[in-house]
């Protein structure tokens, strides 16, 4: 236990004392995670529009005027043709069209029924489905307001008599922030853990102490706990602090137990510490550690859930991601923290790490070679 600790205490000594690696360890998280969780987001609140309004009616203008009064969207152009809005929308200029045609207001009041047209650009199919799913939840609404202002039993007949009553469980103001923060505190913590403890023992190689070290008596299983414990340390402090700072900045809620939280979190560093140390074992230079690394972070973070939900995955992909470790961690922060899951509720998932944890530990240790 001694040797653990001696080697434990030149780890830190090297932290420490590297100026440059101490703002990217304790600044630059806290950084990434005020940047990334205001920007990581699928609210759609500036949504650009033309209008081409045809029929330039009072019933017209007041489906346009709905929109102008919606804080999603934005009326940047007006015209009487399409293919100037069609125009505006290939330069990149407008989201979407609203084309209102003539004898609008005739046929909504005299047929009961009448028609208008959302052009959408759909490059990026996220935001062209939240788009149109706000457009028709205020067209709905200006459906209503159209038959109550004129009482037509034409159009009364074809209008629904149900009403829903929504309650939103665990995130009640649908703040996207309070979804993002434990996904994206993962993140930080991941990143950073990985990549330092995969650049670990080859920066022992590169710099020549490695050499120092196999002459010693100190056995695999030493070496490897001595070099994985300081930045598992280090990990559990940036979650706690990064947690102190999605409260403080966020108001993210802490439904469930914290300890819970840091037990999982616990053995998550050592799946992702061990597997930083597998990969340098493996790896000749600083660099090819880095490349490596950042390899498999991005397959990880990708298909953790965290920017896309797993269950819209092809079904191999699913499959796939019962080998990712962020998955895992993440859907027990959200539970933990969000819903006040137990232990019973993510158990499943916390076994699932503990079992990850003990083959990439072990591995670690079987790949490393002692040569003295």
């Amino acid at each position: 236990m001694r040797t653990i600790l001696y080697i434990i205490q030149k780890e830190f000594l090297q932290v420490f004392r590297n100026k440059s690696m101490l703002p990217i360890i304790f600044v630059l998280p806290v950084i990434q995670l005020i940047i990334l969780v205001n920007a990581a987001t699928y609210e759609m609140k500036h949504i650009r529009v033309s209008v081409v309004d045809l029929d330039l009616s009072g019933t017209s203008r007041k489906l346009v005027s709905k929109f102008q009064g919606s804080p999603f969207y934005q009326v940047k152009h007006t015209s009487f043709s399409y293919a100037e809005a069609e125009d505006e929308m290939k330069k990149g200029k407008t989201d979407m069209i609203l084309q209102v045609p003539s004898g609008f207001e005739k046929k909504l009041l005299t047929e009961g029924m009448a028609k208008v047209q959302f052009v959408i650009n759909a490059i990026n199919g996220q935001s062209a489905g939240l788009t149109n799913a706000y457009s028709t939840m205020i067209l709905l609404d200006y459906n209503r307001e159209v038959v109550l202002d004129n009482n037509n039993p034409a159009l009364m007949a074809g209008i629904r008599t149900i009403q829903t009553d929504y309650s939103y469980w665990y995130n009640p103001k649908l703040n996207y922030k309070t979804y993002m923060v434990p996904g994206i505190l993962v993140l930080l913590v991941t990143i950073i853990g990985l990549l330092l403890s995969g650049m670990n023992i080859v920066r022992e190689v590169e710099i020549g102490t490695i050499e120092q070290i196999n002459v010693t008596p100190i056995n695999k299983i030493q070496f490897i706990a001595g070099k994985l414990l300081p930045f598992w340390i280090i990990g559990l402090f940036e979650l706690a602090f990064g947690l102190a700072v999605g409260k403080l900045l966020f108001n993210i809620p802490m439904e469930g137990n914290l300890g819970l939280i840091f037990l999982s979190a616990a053995v998550y560093l050592f799946v992702i510490l061990s597997f930083g140390l597998l990969i340098s074992t493996v790896t000749s230079t600083q660099q090819q550690a880095m490349l490596v690394s950042f390899f498999f972070m991005v397959v990880f973070i990708l298909m953790s859930g965290l920017f896309t939900s797993i269950e819209s995955m092809p079904e191999w992909a699913q499959k796939l991601d019962r080998l990712n470790p962020v998955m895992y961690f993440i859907r027990i922060m959200r539970m933990v923290l969000l819903k006040g899951s137990g232990f019973a509720d993510i158990s499943s998932h916390f076994w699932s790490l503990v079992v990850y944890a003990v083959c990439s530990l072990g591995l670690a240790i079987l790949r490393y070679r002692k040569v003295s």
